[in-house]
C-alpha cells in the first residue's frame, strides 16, 4: 500500500508542476527546456548506480517510483517550456501543410494510446510507474520493439512540429530531448526489468528490436 500511495503521489506531484508551468506568466525559453531535459542525464546516472548498490526486486521498485516521477517532471517541463517558447515567439517556419500535419499527429495519438493498452493487457502495467508491469509485455507492438511506447511519443512530438510548422521545435525533439530519454531507458529501464523479470527478459532482449521494429529473432535452443 505504501508503495502504491508513493505511485500516485509521483503522479499527482508531475501533474501539479507541469499546470504550475502552464500556468506561470513568464517569458518561456529553449534554455529553460534544454536544461530540463539534459538534467534527467545525471538523475538517471545517479540513480542506476544507487541501483547496482542492492540489485533487489523491492529496492527497484521503490526506486523506479522516484525516478519516473523526476523523469516526468522534467521531461513534461522541458516539453511545455519548447512548445510555449515557440507559440510566444515562432521561428524556423516548417513550410508543411497542417491538414498533413494534423493527420500525422492524429494517428500518432492513436498508435501511442495503444502502446499504453498493449502494456495494460500483456504486462498488467500503467506508464510513469503508476503500476509497474507485473509481467513481461511481449505480444503485439511489444513484438516487434522493446520500447513501442518511447517510439510512439517520439513520433507524436515530432508530428506536433509538423503540425505547429516549427523547424525549431522539430530538431529540438530530436536533438535535445530524444538522447536523454534513450539514455533513460537503456541505462536504468532496461536494468531494473533485467532485475524485476531475469532471464526471460534477457532473452527477449536479444531478440526483439530496441526501439525501430523489426521482425523478432528466433529464440535459442533451449529458450
Amino acid at each position: 500500500m505504501r508503495l502504491l500511495a508513493l505511485r500516485v503521489l509521483g503522479f499527482a506531484l508531475a501533474l501539479a508542476v507541469w499546470l504550475a508551468d502552464l500556468r506561470v506568466e513568464h517569458g518561456s525559453s529553449v534554455v529553460t527546456a534544454t536544461l530540463c531535459a539534459l538534467a534527467i542525464v545525471p538523475v538517471v546516472w545517479v540513480s542506476a548506480r544507487a541501483l547496482e548498490r542492492r540489485p533487489t526486486i523491492e529496492r527497484c521498485s521503490w526506486l523506479t517510483s522516484i525516478v519516473h516521477t523526476a523523469v516526468m517532471v522534467l521531461f513534461g517541463v522541458a516539453i511545455i517550456e519548447s512548445v510555449t517558447t515557440y507559440l510566444r515567439s515562432p521561428v524556423w517556419p516548417l513550410p508543411v501543410p497542417r491538414p498533413i500535419g494534423a493527420a500525422l499527429l492524429g494517428l500518432t495519438a492513436v498508435a501511442a494510446a495503444l502502446s499504453v493498452v498493449n502494456l495494460a493487457v500483456s504486462g498488467l502495467g500503467a506508464p510513469f510507474a503508476i503500476a509497474l508491469s507485473r509481467r513481461l509485455a511481449r505480444q503485439w507492438m511489444y513484438a516487434r520493439t522493446r520500447n513501442p511506447m518511447v517510439l510512439c511519443t517520439m513520433a507524436c512530438l515530432c508530428s506536433a512540429a509538423i503540425y505547429l510548422q516549427s523547424l525549431q521545435f522539430l530538431l529540438w525533439v530530436l536533438f535535445v530531448l530524444t538522447p536523454p530519454w534513450l539514455y533513460f531507458v537503456k541505462a536504468y529501464e532496461e536494468r531494473e526489468l533485467e532485475i524485476r523479470f531475469g532471464a526471460p527478459y534477457l532473452e527477449y532482449k536479444a531478440t526483439t528490436p530496441f526501439l525501430w521494429p523489426g521482425r523478432a529473432k528466433p529464440r535459442r535452443a533451449g529458450g
